[in-house]
């Protein structure tokens, strides 16, 4: 498969303009949070070694889903899109609200204009209707397919998405106490009901037993797909050497559909089983480690 991406060239195999993105924001990070730092904030601290591993982390992920040969091959193979939604969707978000201060996010979160949004969408049972209704909402053929046609429609639908999960997101692992309210016990019943939520997309996915989108099984809805991420001139050369996206997978399309959603499903399980023990190791411990005060028959009996 790798010499046959090779025909699609450098630019669309490494995506150089938008590695270039992905620097300004390291640079932007490192100067922000460090030489400048006191500019934003006179009590910011720097990041911790953690939060930059995340942060640092997150940018690298991205630039492997959106920047790599991996975002090529999810014009090719839905295998491919759905690995690209679960890291975009469900890591991305997760590290970088991690890996950026809390200095930072307050300056973001209570501008003026953005906190009352915010707060009406972080609101559990409207982050986790918006993120989940988006989600299986961009997986209904028709409008998949149509996002696939328009540059403008597949780069708004693929923002729209990850503000989404950050709301999605947001109210389980904020680092502002003001939106970290739950109990651990509703933070894994949040958890629980997103893992539901999501289910039935990708459940019609994986038992659908025919091609479900048109990007990946006709030949001029695959060309337009590829026009996405493929110059024009070098698709433009390629047009009577390729006929399909059967050219780079030994599956069929209907294969291909069915472990793209077992992917995602499965990769969505990872994620959210690692957040509920997380949830369930830290919030517990520091709920046991709180010691309930003495009643006060039993101190003054006991001479204390």
């Amino acid at each position: 498969m790798w010499l046959n991406l090779q025909i699609f060239g450098y630019r669309a195999l490494w995506s150089p303009y938008f590695l270039t993105y992905i620097v300004v924001l390291a640079v932007a990070y490192y100067m922000i949070t460090g030489p400048l730092r006191h500019k934003f904030s006179t009590d910011a601290l720097r990041p911790t070694v953690r939060q930059q591993l995340y942060f640092y982390t997150a940018l690298l992920l991205l630039y492997i889903v959106k920047g790599s040969p991996i975002d090529l091959l999810t014009h090719i193979m839905l295998t491919f899109h759905m690995v690209q939604m679960a890291i975009y969707l469900l890591i991305v978000p997760i590290f970088i609200i991690k890996g950026i201060p809390e200095w930072i996010w307050s300056k973001i979160v209570y501008a003026p204009v953005i906190k009352p949004i915010v707060r009406l969408l972080t609101k559990p049972l409207i982050s986790l209707l918006l993120f989940n209704a988006l989600f299986s909402i961009y997986h209904i053929p028709g409008i998949f397919n149509f996002t696939k046609s328009s540059q403008i429609a597949h780069s708004s639908a693929s923002i729209i998405l990850l503000i989404a999960a950050f709301v999605v997101w947001w109210p389980i692992i904020s680092p502002l106490k003001e939106f970290d309210k739950m109990q651990p016990l509703l933070k894994m019943a949040y958890i629980a009901a997103n893992g539901i939520l999501i289910t039935p997309a990708c459940v019609l996915i994986i038992f659908a037993s025919n091609p479900l989108f048109e990007a990946y099984s006709q030949s001029g809805a695959w060309m337009q797909a590829m026009a996405l991420c493929v110059p024009g001139n070098v698709l433009d050369g390629l047009q009577f050497t390729i006929s399909g996206p059967e050219m780079f997978s030994s599956m069929s399309t209907v294969e291909d559909q069915q472990l793209g959603g077992i992917i995602m499903k499965s990769m969505q399980e990872i994620v959210y089983i690692s957040l509920l023990a997380r949830i369930y190791f830290v919030g517990f411990s520091k709920e046991s480690r709180k010691i309930d005060p003495l009643p006060a028959d039993w101190a003054k009996s006991s001479g204390l």
